[in-house]
């Protein structure tokens, strides 16, 4: 008898939504499910599996051995989105994309999902949630950090301060954020500008308050990085109180920064030491 693969989950498109302009909500469920669990972080992931057309897979399929059997240019394609969140109960899965157009793969793939649709994916992984004892919180992000940011602000505790900054293309890619914390949300509109530069500017003038802050920084690389240093070196924040790393890299697809993404963090908390020692 052939041992079942468990290296991934299969879930079913039970139905799609568009919740701003560039931004649709994919919710998933199904038997395949039925092995699903998270944690309660609200930064949880799945990275999507997506096979190449017309390829001859393994049978039973498996990510695992399809990475021990076949060429590296053949491994099924990962892309890794946030948890926007997980009703065990009616087993769904909520899933949010960025879509511009035909660009990258699966965002294209989210616009077009229909009911009925089956997508493969492995996790869920993460590492974050809100410390309900920190003095306040800090989140930012760009649209690809916003699931994670919605799902923070639902989970923090009625009352909690927080400051939150999210950088969007125009205020029609806005959404409706729901928390009981005491929140002061700003929308950043890009307008053509470069992404991220309207937050690096926000942040820098942002006058924090007193206390503990646990911080919450995800996104585009370049920013990311930006932002990193300045918490660290000039607002001496430490790394446990930071979940800070960028989600994607522009020019990149998402094989190319995983390659590179443990080199560029070693090389960025490097140089944050030296100067934080000088």
């Amino acid at each position: 008898m052939t041992e079942k693969p468990t290296d991934h989950h299969r879930g079913v498109v039970l139905r799609t939504e568009w919740i701003s302009r560039h931004m649709v909500r994919v919710v998933v469920g199904g038997d395949g499910l039925a092995d699903f669990a998270t944690t309660g972080l609200t930064d949880h992931y799945v990275k999507l599996v997506f096979p190449y057309e017309g390829v001859e897979y393994p049978t039973p399929f498996s990510v695992k051995t399809c990475r021990e059997t076949m060429p590296r240019e053949l491994w099924p394609r990962l892309r890794t989105y946030t948890v926007r969140a997980w009703d065990p109960d009616s087993r769904e899965l909520t899933l949010d994309f960025v879509v511009h157009g035909d660009e990258g793969l699966a965002g294209p793939w989210a616009a077009q999902a229909a009911p009925g649709d089956v997508v493969l994916m492995l996790g869920p992984g993460g590492g974050y949630a809100p410390d309900p004892e920190a003095d306040w919180h800090l989140l930012i992000g760009d649209e690809s950090a916003l699931p994670a940011i919605a799902a923070a602000l639902e989970s923090l505790p009625e009352g909690a301060p927080a400051h939150v900054l999210v950088e969007v293309d125009t205020p029609e890619d806005e959404q409706k954020l729901d928390t009981a914390a005491d929140a002061r949300i700003t929308w950043l509109y890009r307008s053509g500008r470069p992404v991220g530069e309207k937050l690096v500017a926000a942040v820098r003038a942002l006058e924090f308050p007193e206390g503990d802050v646990h911080a919450f920084v995800h996104g585009e690389a370049g920013f990311v990085k930006e932002l990193r240093r300045h918490l660290r070196v000039e607002r001496r924040i430490g790394l446990d109180r930071l979940s800070i790393s960028g989600y994607w890299r522009s020019g990149a697809d998402d094989e190319a920064w995983r390659e590179m993404k443990r080199e560029w963090n070693r090389q960025a908390e490097a140089e944050e030491e030296a100067a934080i020692a000088s």
